[in-house]
């Protein structure tokens, strides 16, 4: 159920997005089949006759305008632009006539039919998307015209018996493909409406040869043919408004079609089912308009933030790597003093074996402290019954991370405290490392950089690209910028003193460890990232695990924002991280993965409804840039290349996961719901490599996975 309203809001999207496409004759759309057919099958009459042809009864009929009565017919409108100005010329000279829409269009702008009909003139149907019908079936033809009513009714409240094909011109032009169509058009209640007078204006040939083209021989009546849509129309526009007052100086009348042959009207009024049905067909497609406007400039802003994010994180952390790792870097004073490691543990039997002995590895002195929150399965009997000097067990009944931590953090002995994982294994080096920028008095807590461990799995490879690129390479940006949000809970350092001043480990959030750090950030301490430092954890090896691991993430991060609000606002070191630093973690952590998948809806919508070479080689030209920033962040990281080999699926199935864990968790928050911590199952499998406990393990036991990195 979890699932549920996410894919739905994913469904509904591509749902627009579809109508989108199918309105704007991106889906069966406009194509015209030029082929020669004879005319056999044509009647005479037909040939010879006028541009009206009835078929309506079964007998052919053909009719012709009375003299001096001009209909101005206009094709493939509505047009946003020129249709009100053509409306405009016929209104200015008190003249009617006939617009033959297609569905398409008066589907996207409504409320231009509704105009048609309220200043008088006739709408005629030509068709939805503008196919040649000579090559359709019966059944495409009739779901042209009813799609092309809904849209009518929708629009303007009206039914039309008025129809022109697509690609007609004079009845003499009739041949044995065309003419069945019109037999077939007439038994569904429709006149077919050619011309006999083609203004050409579509060739754009200048307004006088419009005039000439459009005016008929020897004061006859005609049909003439206009385009008020279909491109640049200001020829059409300009020739109008001299053609209506010249004509109209000689004689000539110009009426809509039932006017000049002094028949009844061509609309009829809809009502009931069908003119709902037609309202809610435009309701529709205006909401995908504009549901699509919306997400386009959500493109443009998720397509901004990338790229910002990227350029940054190459340029600051490369700043980052060059000033750590200069030959005469030093954060202060070498930091030699004993550090308490605080390991909380819940359930841990399967790792807290190896997490302590890579503890008694550490190259720096320590003493461990594991907080047992009240564990079911033995875990503190393990690590009691490993004798192990300076490795303490404080138990308790089970009441959460924070809780334990604190509990931990009373019982230490040392200033400097180290917090970690029950999963996680240290290097030798890692320690010393971490505690090394306690040299410079104003640093507060430690960053270190943690590594998944169980990367041999399709989902553990992704996680470690993850790791190393969207999380380490952020942490050298954020270090530069001085606002690093979230100090890893499998690999930290504080200050003891800085932790009691900001009241030690807050259960305010489930994001404990992103709490503490923004705490920090506000009490005027600097947090930094120390790349040397790594641990290695046990990422989920499961989409059930995982998907609760970064529920818990995405969620508890929104709640530290939303906790540490007040610094947007405040002076000092919290006003500077308020303005600086939650924006940019609001943007990079929050908006920007839930706007990120918006590339790939509208990869998907490129490549079905075109174009698609151009889709595909924009959306190539992203992965692109994330796979140099990739290959960047593993080059600091010294990890081989090998693993972006599943960047490009990482891309398509990962990064949709994690989107939308990111929105059942803004739907959790705006909702109001409560999220409940969530235990990871553990396996055991992570070991520090090359480490002594990874060598004892091997030696153990062959047939075990051997340790991973």
């Amino acid at each position: 159920m979890r699932l549920l309203l996410p894919v739905l809001v994913l469904v509904a999207l591509m749902a627009m997005l579809m109508l989108r496409g199918y309105v704007h004759s991106e889906i069966l759309a406009d194509h015209r089949v030029r082929s020669e057919a004879s005319t056999d099958k044509v009647p005479e009459k037909i040939l010879d006759g006028g541009p009206v042809i009835d078929t309506r009864s079964g007998r052919a009929t053909s009719l012709r305008m009375p003299d001096r009565r001009l209909v101005l017919t206009f094709d493939d409108g509505p047009d946003p632009t020129w249709t009100p100005k053509v409306l405009d010329v016929l209104k200015k000279h008190h003249a009617h006539a006939v617009f033959f829409v297609t569905g398409t269009m008066a589907s996207r702008y409504p409320d231009l039919v509704k105009r048609i009909v309220d200043e008088g003139h006739e709408v005629g149907l030509h068709t939805f998307n503008h196919p040649d019908l000579s090559f359709q079936s019966k059944k495409r033809i009739d779901w042209e015209l009813s799609q092309n009513q809904l849209a009518l009714a929708g629009a303007a409240g009206i039914r039309t018996s008025l129809f022109r094909p697509p690609y007609s011109s004079f009845a003499d032009a009739m041949d044995d493909r065309s003419w069945p169509v019109t037999e077939y058009i007439g038994t569904r209640g429709y006149i077919t409406v050619v011309n006999n007078t083609d203004s050409e204006d579509w060739q754009k040939p200048g307004v006088r040869q419009i005039i000439r083209n459009a005016t008929p021989k020897n004061g006859k009546g005609a049909i003439v043919l206009m385009h008020d849509s279909g491109g640049d129309r200001h020829q059409t526009v300009q020739a109008l408004d001299r053609f209506l007052p010249d004509m109209q100086g000689k004689g000539y009348v110009f009426d809509n079609l039932t006017e000049a042959l002094d028949a009844p009207t061509a609309h009829t009024a809809v009502a009931g089912p069908e003119l709902w049905k037609g309202k809610a067909w435009i309701f529709l497609v205006q909401a995908s308009e504009h549901i699509t406007d919306v997400l386009v400039v959500g493109l443009s802003i998720i397509g901004s933030l990338v790229i910002g994010r990227f350029v940054l994180m190459l340029l600051l952390s490369g700043i980052h790597a060059r000033r750590v790792r200069r030959k005469d870097f030093r954060w202060g004073e070498p930091v030699t003093q004993p550090v308490s490691v605080l390991v909380p543990a819940y359930n841990e039997a399967k790792c807290i074996e190896s997490t302590v002995r890579s503890l008694m590895a550490s190259e720096h002195p320590v003493e461990v402290l594991v907080i047992d929150d009240g564990s079911s399965d033995g875990t503190a009997r393990i690590v009691e019954a490993m004798g192990l000097p300076n490795v303490r067990v404080v138990r308790q009944l089970n009441a959460g991370k924070p809780a334990a931590l604190n509990r931990g953090l009373a019982n230490a002995r040392h200033d400097l405290i180290v917090m970690m994982d029950g999963d996680t294994v240290f290097e030798p080096s890692t320690v010393r490392e971490l505690v090394q920028p306690f040299g410079d008095p104003r640093v507060g807590a430690v960053a270190g950089n943690a590594k998944v461990g169980n990367r041999d799995s399709m989902i553990g490879a992704w996680q470690h690209i993850e790791y190393v690129m969207g999380f380490n390479l952020d942490r050298r940006m954020y270090d530069v910028l001085r606002c690093m949000p979230t100090i890893p809970g499998a690999v930290g350092a504080f200050r003891r003193s800085a932790l009691e001043r900001v009241g030690g480990m807050s259960d305010d959030t489930l994001a404990e460890d992103t709490d503490i750090t923004m705490a920090m950030h506000r009490d005027g301490w600097r947090v930094v990232y120390a790349e040397k430092a790594r641990a290695w954890t046990e990422a989920p090896e499961s989409v059930q695990q995982l998907w609760s691991q970064r529920y818990r993430w995405s969620y508890g991060t929104m709640q530290a924002i939303w906790k540490h609000r007040k610094a947007l606002v405040e002076r000092g070191p919290s006003g500077r991280f308020g303005r600086v630093g939650l924006p940019l973690v609001s943007l990079f952590m929050v908006v920007a993965p839930l706007l990120a998948p918006l590339i790939d809806v509208f990869l998907l919508y490129g490549v079905v409804f075109g174009p698609t070479e151009k889709t595909i080689v924009a959306w190539l030209g992203v992965l692109a840039i994330q796979l140099v920033c990739a290959a960047y962040a593993f080059r600091l990281d010294r990890e081989r290349m090998t693993h972006l080999i599943s960047l490009p699926l990482q891309q398509i199935l990962y990064r949709q996961l994690m989107y939308v864990v990111l929105l059942q968790s803004w739907i959790t928050a705006l909702t109001g719901g409560r999220l409940r911590w969530q235990k990871l199952r553990r396996t055991g499998v992570v070991e520090a490599p090359g480490g002594p406990v990874a060598k004892q393990r091997t030696r153990k036991d062959s047939d075990e996975r051997r340790p991973v990195g």
